[in-house]
Protein backbone atom coordinates (compact mmCIF):
# COMPACT_ATOMS: atom_id res chain seq x y z
CA UNK A 1 0.00 0.00 0.00
CA UNK A 2 1.36 3.37 -1.02
CA UNK A 3 1.38 5.89 1.80
CA UNK A 4 0.72 9.46 0.84
CA UNK A 5 3.16 11.95 2.21
CA UNK A 6 1.54 14.56 4.39
CA UNK A 7 1.81 18.02 2.90
CA UNK A 8 3.89 20.24 5.16
CA UNK A 9 2.77 23.75 6.02
CA UNK A 10 4.51 26.53 4.18
CA UNK A 11 6.93 28.47 6.35
CA UNK A 12 6.77 32.15 5.66
CA UNK A 13 9.86 34.26 6.15
CA UNK A 14 9.42 37.28 8.38
CA UNK A 15 9.97 40.76 7.01
CA UNK A 16 13.44 41.84 8.23
CA UNK A 17 12.11 45.22 9.40
CA UNK A 18 9.37 43.57 11.44
CA UNK A 19 11.88 41.10 12.85
CA UNK A 20 14.22 43.89 13.89
CA UNK A 21 11.41 45.84 15.57
CA UNK A 22 10.29 42.74 17.50
CA UNK A 23 13.88 42.08 18.59
CA UNK A 24 14.19 45.75 19.59
CA UNK A 25 11.16 45.39 21.83
CA UNK A 26 12.47 42.15 23.36
CA UNK A 27 15.86 43.69 24.13
CA UNK A 28 14.45 46.99 25.44
CA UNK A 29 12.01 45.23 27.76
CA UNK A 30 14.74 42.89 28.96
CA UNK A 31 16.85 45.91 29.89
CA UNK A 32 13.87 47.52 31.64
CA UNK A 33 13.04 44.45 33.72
CA UNK A 34 16.59 43.19 34.44
CA UNK A 35 18.67 46.38 34.60
CA UNK A 36 21.56 46.75 35.01
CA UNK A 37 22.37 44.05 32.50
CA UNK A 38 25.21 43.38 30.07
CA UNK A 39 24.91 42.70 26.34
CA UNK A 40 26.10 39.12 26.81
CA UNK A 41 23.48 38.53 29.51
CA UNK A 42 20.77 39.89 27.19
CA UNK A 43 21.93 37.47 24.49
CA UNK A 44 21.86 34.58 26.95
CA UNK A 45 18.39 35.42 28.33
CA UNK A 46 16.71 36.16 24.99
CA UNK A 47 18.44 33.60 22.78
CA UNK A 48 19.36 36.34 20.29
CA UNK A 49 22.87 36.19 18.87
CA UNK A 50 25.43 38.69 20.14
CA UNK A 51 25.72 40.62 16.88
CA UNK A 52 21.93 41.21 16.79
CA UNK A 53 21.97 42.39 20.41
CA UNK A 54 24.96 44.63 19.82
CA UNK A 55 23.44 46.26 16.72
CA UNK A 56 20.11 47.00 18.37
CA UNK A 57 21.74 48.21 21.60
CA UNK A 58 23.83 50.62 19.54
CA UNK A 59 20.69 52.09 17.97
CA UNK A 60 18.99 52.33 21.40
CA UNK A 61 22.03 54.21 22.72
CA UNK A 62 21.85 56.60 19.76
CA UNK A 63 18.11 57.04 20.32
CA UNK A 64 18.80 58.00 23.94
CA UNK A 65 16.56 55.32 25.46
CA UNK A 66 19.33 53.41 27.24
CA UNK A 67 22.75 54.18 28.64
CA UNK A 68 25.79 51.99 29.23
CA UNK A 69 28.23 52.14 32.10
CA UNK A 70 30.92 50.00 33.68
CA UNK A 71 29.69 47.90 36.58
CA UNK A 72 32.47 48.40 39.12
CA UNK A 73 33.68 46.37 42.09
CA UNK A 74 33.92 43.10 40.20
CA UNK A 75 36.04 40.63 42.18
CA UNK A 76 37.49 38.83 39.17
CA UNK A 77 37.57 39.26 35.45
CA UNK A 78 36.78 42.29 33.32
CA UNK A 79 34.27 44.89 34.46
CA UNK A 80 31.29 44.40 32.10
CA UNK A 81 29.49 47.26 30.42
CA UNK A 82 26.00 47.30 31.85
CA UNK A 83 22.86 48.76 30.32
CA UNK A 84 20.08 50.67 32.05
CA UNK A 85 17.10 52.71 30.90
CA UNK A 86 18.24 56.30 30.49
CA UNK A 87 16.59 58.72 32.90
CA UNK A 88 15.94 62.47 32.69
CA UNK A 89 15.72 62.44 28.91
CA UNK A 90 12.51 60.74 27.76
CA UNK A 91 9.38 62.12 29.39
CA UNK A 92 5.69 61.42 28.87
CA UNK A 93 2.62 63.33 29.96
CA UNK A 94 -0.08 61.81 32.15
CA UNK A 95 -3.67 63.11 32.36
CA UNK A 96 -6.34 61.54 34.59
CA UNK A 97 -9.88 62.84 34.26
CA UNK A 98 -12.33 61.92 37.02
CA UNK A 99 -15.60 63.31 38.31
CA UNK A 100 -14.22 65.62 41.00
CA UNK A 101 -10.72 66.36 39.73
CA UNK A 102 -8.19 66.25 36.92
CA UNK A 103 -4.65 65.11 37.67
CA UNK A 104 -1.69 65.82 35.42
CA UNK A 105 1.91 64.67 35.67
CA UNK A 106 5.20 64.50 33.85
CA UNK A 107 6.65 61.00 34.14
CA UNK A 108 10.05 59.63 33.21
CA UNK A 109 10.16 56.62 30.93
CA UNK A 110 11.20 54.42 33.88
CA UNK A 111 7.95 55.25 35.70
CA UNK A 112 9.33 57.95 38.00
CA UNK A 113 6.92 60.85 38.52
CA UNK A 114 8.81 64.11 38.00
CA UNK A 115 6.02 66.60 38.72
CA UNK A 116 2.28 66.29 39.36
CA UNK A 117 -0.71 68.47 40.09
CA UNK A 118 -4.35 67.88 41.05
CA UNK A 119 -6.92 70.35 39.70
CA UNK A 120 -10.46 70.50 41.12
CA UNK A 121 -13.02 69.91 38.34
CA UNK A 122 -15.18 72.95 37.54
CA UNK A 123 -16.86 71.55 34.44
CA UNK A 124 -17.92 68.23 32.94
CA UNK A 125 -17.55 69.61 29.41
CA UNK A 126 -15.03 67.32 27.67
CA UNK A 127 -13.38 70.05 25.59
CA UNK A 128 -12.89 72.28 28.63
CA UNK A 129 -11.47 69.39 30.66
CA UNK A 130 -9.00 68.41 27.92
CA UNK A 131 -7.97 72.00 27.14
CA UNK A 132 -7.37 72.71 30.83
CA UNK A 133 -5.37 69.51 31.18
CA UNK A 134 -3.00 70.42 28.37
CA UNK A 135 -2.57 73.95 29.73
CA UNK A 136 -1.63 72.61 33.17
CA UNK A 137 0.65 69.96 31.70
CA UNK A 138 2.46 72.63 29.68
CA UNK A 139 3.11 74.68 32.85
CA UNK A 140 4.03 71.73 34.99
CA UNK A 141 7.62 71.10 33.96
CA UNK A 142 9.42 73.74 31.86
CA UNK A 143 12.01 71.27 30.62
CA UNK A 144 9.28 69.03 29.21
CA UNK A 145 6.95 71.19 27.16
CA UNK A 146 4.26 69.47 25.12
CA UNK A 147 6.46 69.65 22.03
CA UNK A 148 9.21 67.57 23.66
CA UNK A 149 7.14 64.87 25.35
CA UNK A 150 7.58 61.43 23.79
CA UNK A 151 3.94 60.60 24.45
CA UNK A 152 0.80 61.54 26.36
CA UNK A 153 -1.62 59.16 28.07
CA UNK A 154 -5.16 60.17 28.99
CA UNK A 155 -7.51 58.13 31.16
CA UNK A 156 -11.19 58.60 31.98
CA UNK A 157 -13.84 56.54 33.74
CA UNK A 158 -16.32 54.53 31.69
CA UNK A 159 -16.22 52.63 28.42
CA UNK A 160 -13.33 53.75 26.21
CA UNK A 161 -12.56 52.74 22.63
CA UNK A 162 -8.78 53.10 22.58
CA UNK A 163 -8.46 52.54 18.83
CA UNK A 164 -10.85 55.36 17.96
CA UNK A 165 -9.85 57.47 21.01
CA UNK A 166 -13.50 57.80 22.00
CA UNK A 167 -15.23 57.71 25.36
CA UNK A 168 -18.29 55.68 24.45
CA UNK A 169 -20.03 56.12 27.78
CA UNK A 170 -19.01 57.55 31.16
CA UNK A 171 -22.15 57.88 33.28
CA UNK A 172 -20.54 59.84 36.14
CA UNK A 173 -19.16 62.43 33.73
CA UNK A 174 -22.31 62.48 31.61
CA UNK A 175 -20.20 61.71 28.50
CA UNK A 176 -21.51 59.69 25.58
CA UNK A 177 -19.68 59.13 22.28
CA UNK A 178 -17.12 61.83 23.06
CA UNK A 179 -14.48 61.99 20.32
CA UNK A 180 -11.35 62.93 22.28
CA UNK A 181 -9.20 62.52 19.16
CA UNK A 182 -11.07 65.41 17.52
CA UNK A 183 -10.60 67.61 20.62
CA UNK A 184 -6.89 66.75 20.87
CA UNK A 185 -6.37 67.45 17.17
CA UNK A 186 -6.77 71.18 17.81
CA UNK A 187 -3.69 71.21 20.03
CA UNK A 188 -0.21 71.50 18.55
CA UNK A 189 1.22 68.24 19.87
CA UNK A 190 4.41 66.68 18.58
CA UNK A 191 4.31 63.57 20.77
CA UNK A 192 4.93 60.24 19.03
CA UNK A 193 2.10 58.54 20.94
CA UNK A 194 -1.18 59.89 22.31
CA UNK A 195 -3.25 57.13 23.90
CA UNK A 196 -6.67 57.09 25.56
CA UNK A 197 -7.85 54.37 27.97
CA UNK A 198 -10.19 53.58 30.82
CA UNK A 199 -8.57 54.53 34.13
CA UNK A 200 -8.88 51.09 35.76
CA UNK A 201 -7.44 49.24 32.76
CA UNK A 202 -4.55 51.73 32.62
CA UNK A 203 -3.92 51.22 36.35
CA UNK A 204 -3.66 47.48 35.74
CA UNK A 205 -1.06 48.18 33.05
CA UNK A 206 0.91 50.34 35.50
CA UNK A 207 0.95 47.47 37.98
CA UNK A 208 2.28 45.16 35.24
CA UNK A 209 4.98 47.61 34.12
CA UNK A 210 5.92 49.41 37.33
CA UNK A 211 4.47 47.30 40.15
CA UNK A 212 6.66 46.75 43.19
CA UNK A 213 5.26 43.39 44.23
CA UNK A 214 7.30 40.27 43.51
CA UNK A 215 4.22 38.38 42.31
CA UNK A 216 3.04 36.48 39.27
CA UNK A 217 1.40 39.25 37.27
CA UNK A 218 -0.12 37.10 34.55
CA UNK A 219 -3.50 36.60 36.21
CA UNK A 220 -4.90 39.36 38.42
CA UNK A 221 -7.62 41.99 38.62
CA UNK A 222 -6.91 45.61 39.44
CA UNK A 223 -9.98 47.06 41.15
CA UNK A 224 -10.05 50.86 41.16
CA UNK A 225 -12.31 52.52 43.73
CA UNK A 226 -12.88 56.18 42.90
CA UNK A 227 -15.98 58.20 42.08
CA UNK A 228 -17.13 54.88 40.61
CA UNK A 229 -15.71 51.36 40.57
CA UNK A 230 -13.93 49.80 37.61
CA UNK A 231 -11.49 47.00 36.97
CA UNK A 232 -8.60 46.07 34.74
CA UNK A 233 -8.75 42.31 34.16
CA UNK A 234 -5.38 40.72 33.35
CA UNK A 235 -5.50 37.21 31.89
CA UNK A 236 -2.33 35.54 30.55
CA UNK A 237 -0.58 38.91 30.85
CA UNK A 238 -3.11 40.62 28.58
CA UNK A 239 -5.61 43.26 29.69
CA UNK A 240 -9.11 42.23 28.69
CA UNK A 241 -10.96 44.84 26.65
CA UNK A 242 -14.21 43.05 25.86
CA UNK A 243 -16.38 42.90 22.79
CA UNK A 244 -17.73 46.42 23.42
CA UNK A 245 -14.68 47.71 25.34
CA UNK A 246 -16.72 47.32 28.54
CA UNK A 247 -14.82 44.55 30.33
CA UNK A 248 -14.33 45.42 33.98
CA UNK A 249 -17.31 47.78 34.38
CA UNK A 250 -18.08 46.15 37.71
CA UNK A 251 -19.33 49.38 39.24
CA UNK A 252 -22.61 48.80 37.41
CA UNK A 253 -22.97 45.21 38.54
CA UNK A 254 -26.31 45.06 40.36
CA UNK A 255 -25.65 44.38 44.01
CA UNK A 256 -29.06 45.17 45.52
CA UNK A 257 -32.29 44.64 43.59
CA UNK A 258 -34.30 47.88 43.52
CA UNK A 259 -31.57 49.73 45.45
CA UNK A 260 -30.21 53.24 45.15
CA UNK A 261 -30.58 55.08 41.83
CA UNK A 262 -27.35 55.12 39.81
CA UNK A 263 -26.26 57.67 37.21
CA UNK A 264 -26.30 54.86 34.62
CA UNK A 265 -30.11 54.63 34.94
CA UNK A 266 -30.26 51.38 36.90
CA UNK A 267 -30.76 50.78 40.61
CA UNK A 268 -28.61 48.98 43.14
CA UNK A 269 -25.27 49.25 41.28
CA UNK A 270 -22.18 48.28 43.29
CA UNK A 271 -20.62 51.74 43.11
CA UNK A 272 -23.65 53.24 44.84
CA UNK A 273 -22.55 51.39 48.00
CA UNK A 274 -18.76 51.05 47.87
CA UNK A 275 -17.29 53.96 45.86
CA UNK A 276 -15.72 57.13 47.28
CA UNK A 277 -18.99 58.95 46.61
CA UNK A 278 -20.90 56.31 48.58
CA UNK A 279 -18.47 56.67 51.51
CA UNK A 280 -18.87 60.45 51.53
CA UNK A 281 -22.67 60.22 51.33
CA UNK A 282 -22.80 57.75 54.21
CA UNK A 283 -20.47 59.89 56.33
CA UNK A 284 -22.45 63.09 55.73
CA UNK A 285 -25.59 61.31 56.84
CA UNK A 286 -23.99 59.87 59.98
CA UNK A 287 -22.07 63.03 60.96
CA UNK A 288 -25.03 65.27 60.08
CA UNK A 289 -22.85 67.74 58.15
CA UNK A 290 -23.01 69.09 54.60
CA UNK A 291 -19.48 68.77 53.18
CA UNK A 292 -16.53 66.38 53.42
CA UNK A 293 -13.91 64.78 51.19
CA UNK A 294 -12.75 61.19 51.11
CA UNK A 295 -9.30 62.33 52.36
CA UNK A 296 -10.87 64.05 55.36
CA UNK A 297 -12.98 61.00 56.19
CA UNK A 298 -9.98 58.66 56.06
CA UNK A 299 -7.92 61.03 58.23
CA UNK A 300 -10.76 61.24 60.76
CA UNK A 301 -11.14 57.44 60.82
CA UNK A 302 -7.46 57.02 61.62
CA UNK A 303 -7.90 59.31 64.64
CA UNK A 304 -10.89 57.35 65.92
CA UNK A 305 -13.85 59.32 64.56
CA UNK A 306 -16.79 56.92 64.89
CA UNK A 307 -18.86 58.25 61.95
CA UNK A 308 -15.85 58.13 59.59
CA UNK A 309 -14.87 54.65 60.78
CA UNK A 310 -18.42 53.33 60.40
CA UNK A 311 -18.69 54.77 56.87
CA UNK A 312 -15.48 53.08 55.75
CA UNK A 313 -16.38 49.77 57.37
CA UNK A 314 -19.79 49.83 55.68
CA UNK A 315 -18.13 50.44 52.28
CA UNK A 316 -15.59 47.67 53.00
CA UNK A 317 -18.46 45.22 53.62
CA UNK A 318 -19.97 46.07 50.25
CA UNK A 319 -16.54 45.90 48.61
CA UNK A 320 -16.07 42.43 50.05
CA UNK A 321 -19.48 41.37 48.75
CA UNK A 322 -18.71 42.51 45.20
CA UNK A 323 -15.16 41.15 45.28
CA UNK A 324 -16.48 37.72 46.30
CA UNK A 325 -18.54 37.62 43.09
CA UNK A 326 -15.43 38.51 41.06
CA UNK A 327 -13.40 35.79 42.76
CA UNK A 328 -16.08 33.19 42.15
CA UNK A 329 -16.27 34.23 38.49
CA UNK A 330 -12.58 34.64 37.53
CA UNK A 331 -10.64 32.81 40.26
CA UNK A 332 -7.70 35.27 39.96
CA UNK A 333 -4.42 34.85 41.82
CA UNK A 334 -4.58 38.42 43.09
CA UNK A 335 -7.01 41.27 43.39
CA UNK A 336 -5.12 44.54 43.66
CA UNK A 337 -7.14 47.39 45.13
CA UNK A 338 -6.41 50.98 44.11
CA UNK A 339 -7.80 54.40 44.99
CA UNK A 340 -7.63 56.78 47.95
CA UNK A 341 -9.45 54.22 50.11
CA UNK A 342 -6.31 52.09 50.45
CA UNK A 343 -4.93 54.71 52.84
CA UNK A 344 -7.31 53.10 55.34
CA UNK A 345 -6.05 49.59 54.47
CA UNK A 346 -5.54 48.51 58.08
CA UNK A 347 -9.20 49.27 58.72
CA UNK A 348 -10.85 47.92 55.58
CA UNK A 349 -8.68 44.89 54.79
CA UNK A 350 -9.92 42.61 57.61
CA UNK A 351 -13.53 43.47 56.77
CA UNK A 352 -13.10 42.76 53.06
CA UNK A 353 -11.37 39.43 53.76
CA UNK A 354 -14.02 38.32 56.26
CA UNK A 355 -16.89 39.03 53.85
CA UNK A 356 -15.10 37.38 50.92
CA UNK A 357 -14.17 34.26 52.87
CA UNK A 358 -17.78 33.77 53.97
CA UNK A 359 -18.98 33.79 50.36
CA UNK A 360 -16.30 31.87 48.49
CA UNK A 361 -16.97 28.25 47.64
CA UNK A 362 -15.39 24.94 46.61
CA UNK A 363 -12.28 25.31 48.79
CA UNK A 364 -11.51 28.72 47.24
CA UNK A 365 -11.34 30.45 50.64
CA UNK A 366 -8.34 32.77 50.82
CA UNK A 367 -6.82 31.36 47.61
CA UNK A 368 -7.11 34.78 45.99
CA UNK A 369 -4.88 37.32 47.72
CA UNK A 370 -6.34 40.82 48.10
CA UNK A 371 -3.62 43.48 48.33
CA UNK A 372 -3.42 47.28 47.98
CA UNK A 373 -1.79 48.82 44.92
CA UNK A 374 1.99 48.75 45.18
CA UNK A 375 2.03 52.30 43.75
CA UNK A 376 -0.43 53.79 46.24
CA UNK A 377 -2.27 56.92 45.18
CA UNK A 378 -0.12 57.22 42.06
CA UNK A 379 -1.52 54.08 40.42
CA UNK A 380 -3.88 55.92 38.06
CA UNK A 381 -1.39 58.65 37.14
CA UNK A 382 1.20 55.97 36.38
CA UNK A 383 -1.47 54.09 34.46
CA UNK A 384 -1.98 57.03 32.11
CA UNK A 385 1.80 57.36 31.73
CA UNK A 386 2.16 53.61 31.11
CA UNK A 387 0.04 53.89 27.95
CA UNK A 388 2.63 55.80 25.86
CA UNK A 389 5.56 54.18 27.68
CA UNK A 390 4.27 50.77 26.62
CA UNK A 391 4.17 52.02 23.02
CA UNK A 392 7.80 53.14 23.28
CA UNK A 393 8.87 49.75 24.62
CA UNK A 394 6.75 47.66 22.26
CA UNK A 395 6.97 49.60 19.02
CA UNK A 396 6.62 47.12 16.15
CA UNK A 397 5.89 49.78 13.57
CA UNK A 398 7.79 49.69 10.28
CA UNK A 399 9.53 52.88 9.26
CA UNK A 400 8.81 53.06 5.51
Amino acid sequence: MKIKKKKTSQILSINPKIGRNINRSIILNTIRSKQPISRSAISRLTGLNKSTVSGIVTSLLQEGLVEEDVLKNQIVGRNPLNLTIKKNTNYVGSIVIDLMYTSVAVVDVDGSIVEKKIIPAVSKNPKKRIDESFQELKKLHPESTLSTLRGIGITTPGIVDTVQSKVLYASNLGWKNVDLAEIIRHHDLQADYITIENNAKASALAEVMFGRYEIDQTNFIFLLVGSGIGAGIVIDNQILSGNSHAAGEYGHMMLIEGGKQCACGNRGCWEMYASEKAIVDTYLEKAKIHNATIDEIITKSLTGDSAATASLIRAAEYLGLGISHIINTFDPKYIILGGTIIRAWSLIQPVINTVCTAREYFQMENKTKIVPSSRGDDSVLLGAAALPIQKIFQDYKIAL
